[in-house]
């Protein structure tokens, strides 16, 4: 948000106006040249003293005018330079206001960019973690996996030799059973045979 800035200040020229009383004293050096010349056209020692006397008056005068423009002009110099500074630092203020307003923005911009940052990377450790974690429990898993594949297998192995001993057992039992059927169709009695 721009601070108001200062109504613009007006600068005078660098040359002033030639002042009324410069053309006053300019006008009466003029009259003592003219005195000074005069006395010495006029050759007597009455015309020279009242040349001199015109010429120190008149050169007091435009001493005095030109004195007293010397200080307004001084005085009109140092109101300018007192009014351009107060301008100056009214338009300091305002820049000063201005950068106060832009560094306070670009603060609260930086710390709101520092805490997304901040909850970006707490989000990523997160997400890292829970990578590692579903990791470790495939791991887990495939291990466990493997154990009950082992295990599955084993069974199978003792299953099939339990298998092939029942078919061997059957095997037995049939022609045990044959046996039997053979003898008792033939009369044959068990305790007949036990005894044979």
């Amino acid at each position: 948000m721009p601070a108001e800035t200062a109504p613009p200040v007006r600068v005078p020229g660098r040359r002033r106006q030639r002042s009324a009383r410069l053309s006053s004293a300019l006008g009466l050096l003029v009259v003592a040249v003219l005195a000074v010349v005069a006395a010495f056209a006029g050759g007597s020692w009455l015309v020279a003293t009242l040349g001199a006397a015109v010429a120190a008056a008149t050169g007091a005068g435009a001493t005095k005018l030109t004195y007293s423009e010397v200080v307004d002009a001084r005085r009109h110099g140092a109101r300018d330079r007192a009014e351009q500074a107060r301008a100056y630092v009214r338009i300091t203020e305002a820049r000063v206001a201005e950068q106060v307003v832009f560094a306070a923005d670009m603060s609260g911009r930086i710390a709101r960019h520092e805490a997304t940052i901040g909850r970006l990377e707490r989000r990523l450790v997160d997400a890292a973690r829970e990578v590692s974690e579903a990791h470790q429990r495939l791991a887990v898993e495939q291990s466990r996996g493997a154990d009950e594949r082992d295990r599955l297998a084993a069974r199978v192995a003792e299953a099939q030799s339990r298998a092939a001993a029942a078919e061997v057992r059957a095997a037995e039992l049939e022609r045990e059973l044959e046996v039997v059927l053979a003898e008792w169709r033939s009369g044959v009695t068990p305790q007949q045979r036990k005894h044979a």
